[in-house]
């Protein structure tokens, strides 16, 4: 994207405050001096069997970077795919789910557009609402600002253990599984996941801003390092400051440990770290399985907010009453390069 900027520069567009410069999470359009425009797109293929809990968590993760940029969700429209011998109640149950989502978030879908595909896939269009000033941009992290994290760690893992020991494995790789002693999916842990993965990052977004929170993101298919290190290379850039990350303070979904043993894994596994490695320092200490629970993929993941110090009691107290979980899991910290993990 950043080969368009030359055809776009930014002093053409002075109302577009966040476009094809740094990684954001959405783009930025100002109406005026009191509201701007939050625009963003995502889908991504079934994680899921359920029809409905597939459009749940897709609306979900769509919206979820509305929220990473600090904002509300106006409207949605719809985005996608189905092969022509897909059932219509199948269709109707996926945009079903994703209608229930955008009614929770508060917004309506206004329309959409879809298209035949050997494949499915489901999504939205989002537009949201922020004032131009509360705008939460991965480059604004100060040193002495706390790491939360607003959702467990372990969906990608859990959703591939799901794919692999379902109900579709052939007989044959199942009892290869089985003498590998690798394990079979527990439900709860699956059914965990889902609630992950359905909820919205709405209250979490809410909580940010009453923290006065200038900087966060959501954690989806990077994983936790390699969005973490987006926000940390920016803000570097931009401060001189960097990330440290507690990795024992990290939350991880039941049984994902058990399945990172396994070899449930997804591609994001390896290829996060070929991608930003370069920002990311380990501790001794650190072990191979908490390495690869950061590397991993998760979809529809929660927040990863730098909170200001002065900020940390309100965001906490909001978090609370709203029910929305946090973990603090480090700080920013001066004169670090990228992120440590200790």
């Amino acid at each position: 994207m950043r080969q368009l900027a030359g055809i776009f520069p930014a002093n053409e567009y002075p109302d577009i405050l966040i476009g094809l410069g740094e990684p954001d999470d959405a783009a930025v359009y100002r109406l005026d001096d009191e509201r701007a425009l939050i625009k963003t797109t995502d889908f991504f293929t079934p994680i899921v069997d359920d029809p409905w809990l597939y459009g749940a968590i897709a609306a979900a993760n769509s919206m979820s970077d509305v929220y990473a940029m600090g904002g509300d969700v106006l409207f949605c429209l719809n985005i996608a795919g189905f092969p022509e011998d897909l059932g219509l109640e199948t269709v109707a149950q996926i945009f079903a789910g994703g209608a229930a989502k955008v009614r929770e978030a508060g917004a309506a879908i206004a329309g959409g557009h879809t298209v035949t595909n050997p494949e499915p896939f489901y999504g939205l269009s989002v537009i949201g609402l922020i004032h131009p000033d509360q705008v939460m941009r991965k480059g604004r992290a100060r040193a002495g600002d706390k790491l939360f994290l607003t959702k467990p760690l372990g969906t990608g893992i859990i959703t591939t253990a799901a794919k692999l020991t379902g109900s579709g494995e052939s007989h044959a790789h199942r009892l290869a599984r089985k003498a590998q002693g690798k394990p079979d999916i527990d439900q709860h842990h699956l059914d965990a996941a889902v609630i992950s993965m359905t909820q919205l990052n709405r209250a979490a977004a809410a909580a940010a801003r009453a923290g006065g929170v200038r900087s966060a993101t959501d954690v989806t298919g990077f994983g936790l390092l390699g969005h973490g290190s987006e926000m940390a290379t920016a803000a570097g850039r931009e401060s001189g400051v960097g990330f440290r990350i507690e990795a024992a303070a990290v939350p991880a979904l039941p049984g994902t440990f058990a399945y990172i043993a396994a070899g449930y894994l997804t591609r994001g596994s390896t290829r996060n770290p070929e991608h930003f490695r370069q920002h990311v320092t380990f501790a001794p200490t650190v072990s191979n399985a908490q390495r690869t629970l950061l590397w991993e993929a998760e979809t529809s993941g929660g927040l990863l907010a730098a909170v200001p110090a002065a900020g940390v009691t309100a965001f906490r107290g909001e978090c609370a009453a709203a029910g929305q979980d946090c973990w603090e899991i480090g700080e920013v910290v001066a004169g670090v390069a990228g992120i440590e993990v200790v």
